[in-house]
Formats: C-alpha cells, sequence, structure tokens
C-alpha cells in the first residue's frame, strides 16, 4: 500500500483473512457428528456410525474448504453460456458439496435434510481472528470499509453481524456474476465504491488475490495467517522481495 497516495477504501477478503474457518467448522463438524450418533432418536445406520467414528473431521472441514476453491476457480471466467444461467451462490455450493462429500465418505444418513442445511449455514457464523475486529474498528476512522469476498451477499452480512465487523459497504462476487480472481469482481467493486483501481487497496491472507487485484490497478496488503497460504514457499519469497 501506499504511503503518499493511500487508498481511500480497504477491501477485504473474507475466510480466512478475517474469520478462522478452519476452527469453527471442524468444531461444528466433530460436534453435530457427535450429537447425531448419541441420540436416542436418530436412526443412523450401522455402517455410517462406523465410517463416522473413524473419520478426520479437521480432514473432512479441509476437503470441504478445497471443494469451494475448485467451484470458485471454475466460476472465475464464466463462459457466455453460464452468465445466461442463474448465478450458483456460495451457500448452495456449500449444501450441494456437503452432501457430496458425506457420499464420498460413506456417511450418507449420519444427519437428516434439515440438519445438513443447518450444517452447510456454519459458514455465516464463523469466529474471527482475535484481532480482527479491534483492527477493523480502528481502521474504520481512516477509510472506507467493504467486503470483496467470494462469498454471497446474506452470508457476507451474517458474519459481520456476527463477528462485530464494521464494514460500511458489503460487496460480493455475487454482485458481479463471477467469482475472484476474475478482473470483473475487482474492476466492477470499484466503480461501485465511485472509485479508481488505484484508490482501492485489497487486504487479503491470499498472494494469489492480491497478485489479481494489482494486476487490475489496486493497492495490496497481505495479511499473513495460519495455513492459509496456498503458493509455494519460493513463490512466497518471491513476491515479498517484490513487495
Amino acid at each position: 500500500m501506499s504511503t503518499i497516495n493511500p487508498p481511500k477504501a480497504l477491501l477485504f477478503d473474507v475466510f480466512g483473512t478475517l474469520v478462522d474457518w478452519r476452527t469453527t467448522v471442524t468444531h461444528t463438524l466433530s460436534t453435530q457428528a457427535a450429537l447425531a450418533l448419541n441420540s436416542p432418536s436418530a436412526s443412523v445406520p450401522t455402517s455410517v456410525r462406523l465410517f463416522a467414528s473413524t473419520i478426520s473431521w479437521p480432514d473432512f472441514a479441509q476437503e470441504w474448504r478445497d471443494t469451494y476453491k475448485t467451484f470458485t476457480a471454475s466460476q472465475s471466467s464464466p463462459s457466455k453460456k453460464a452468465q445466461k444461467n442463474a448465478f450458483k451462490t456460495v451457500d448452495q455450493h456449500h449444501h450441494d458439496s456437503l452432501v457430496r462429500l458425506l457420499a464420498e465418505h460413506n456417511l450418507t444418513g449420519l444427519w437428516s435434510a434439515d440438519q445438513l442445511h443447518a450444517i452447510a449455514q456454519i459458514w455465516h457464523f464463523i469466529d474471527p481472528w482475535l484481532d480482527t475486529s479491534p483492527a477493523l474498528h480502528d481502521l474504520s476512522k481512516s477509510f472506507v470499509l467493504c467486503t470483496l469476498s467470494n462469498g454471497n451477499v446474506a452470508l457476507l452480512r451474517d458474519l459481520a453481524a456476527h463477528a462485530d465487523l464494521p464494514f460500511s459497504r458489503t460487496l460480493s462476487s455475487e454482485h458481479f456474476g463471477a467469482y475472484k480472481p476474475s478482473p470483473l469482481v475487482y474492476n466492477g467493486a470499484a466503480e461501485h465504491l465511485g472509485l479508481r483501481n488505484d484508490q482501492c487497496a485489497l487486504v487479503a491472507a491470499h498472494l494469489g488475490d492480491l497478485k489479481a487485484a494489482r494486476d487490475c490497478g489496486y493497492q495490496t496488503i497481505y495479511v499473513e495467517r495460519l495455513d492459509e497460504e496456498d503458493w509455494e514457499v519460493e513463490e512466497v519469497m518471491a513476491a515479498k522481495r517484490e513487495g
């Protein structure tokens, strides 16, 4: 970020950057599994009980997150045909991918349809990193704060309320019909705010997101978070040297 020409708006990636999805999602999956397995009224098949007793819920949570990455990457450059179809939200993806992953792990029947829906909604209520809310409240005194996430609008608003994130604007890939790292998202967000791209700075824990934003003329700010960076160590070091 330039200190000579500082941005007017800070736009934040959310998952991993501001909220600790891994802890919340893993806890929810393991807790809900225990409740289902120990419920006297639940009719969980014996085979499902066996598989559920040995599964690693942290690994399952990571798999769930990885399906999100694959999904959004596949939709970052939508074809004309795809653009004509209804935009599939992250909420819809989270539900559909949870159902698919459970089937792949022989866990279909562990939860009812209503329970599956509720578990898929946990992404609306991820707990923040401890430094997130205080830092945003401080930054809000000097900058316009805005989300710029692949999460859909309803999800982002719930997250902001749950985690006490003082955003003045909520912008989502849903507004632009494509997912990051599509230029449609970064360019559209700046236009939505009535700013030039160089008056915006993206704050993120993912160098791929930051590179795409910088290619669109954004200023960028990297936040290091545990286990969030997908780039190899050599790529990270090179990016840091380049600033």
